[in-house]
């Protein structure tokens, strides 16, 4: 049997609505995820700390501020700063397009806009751990 897919829930930059993370949070548990919520207001520096310390799969990124062109490439250098690039990061908010797929080209796995379904993204998180 797999061992459960691990997954740090994070809000970096100033933004501090947090109920989405929150209720995807509680979804991935009842989906048998482990998930570590890290808070609101955390700095990239934090979140990678945090992933690499806790040994998870994937970095959850909830981002309404629009500051996802900043931070997101900031979190995938500093992965690959600390050889952690294994570490898989998907997105979530209100992300342009054009914006989703520039972030999916620098290493993104997944950008999840407003109005998916909760299992349309567990069974999305659960298809890139395969592919891992």
């Amino acid at each position: 049997m797999k061992p459960p897919i691990r997954i740090l829930i994070a809000k970096p930059g100033l933004d501090s609505h947090d109920r989405g993370a929150k209720v995807i949070a509680h979804a991935l548990r009842e989906a048998g995820m482990e998930v570590i919520y890290t808070g609101i207001r955390r700095t990239p520096e934090q979140i990678v700390s945090a992933a690499i310390e806790e040994d998870v799969h994937l970095i959850g990124l909830s981002i309404l501020a629009g500051a996802h062109m900043e931070l997101v490439p900031k979190i995938l250098q500093l992965l690959k700063n600390n050889k952690a690039e294994d570490i898989k990061v998907i997105l979530g908010g209100p992300i342009p397009q054009k914006d989703g797929e520039e972030l999916k080209q620098m290493g993104v796995a997944e950008v999840f806009t407003p109005g998916r379904r909760i299992k349309e993204i567990v069974d999305r998180i659960h298809a890139l751990m395969d592919e891992a």
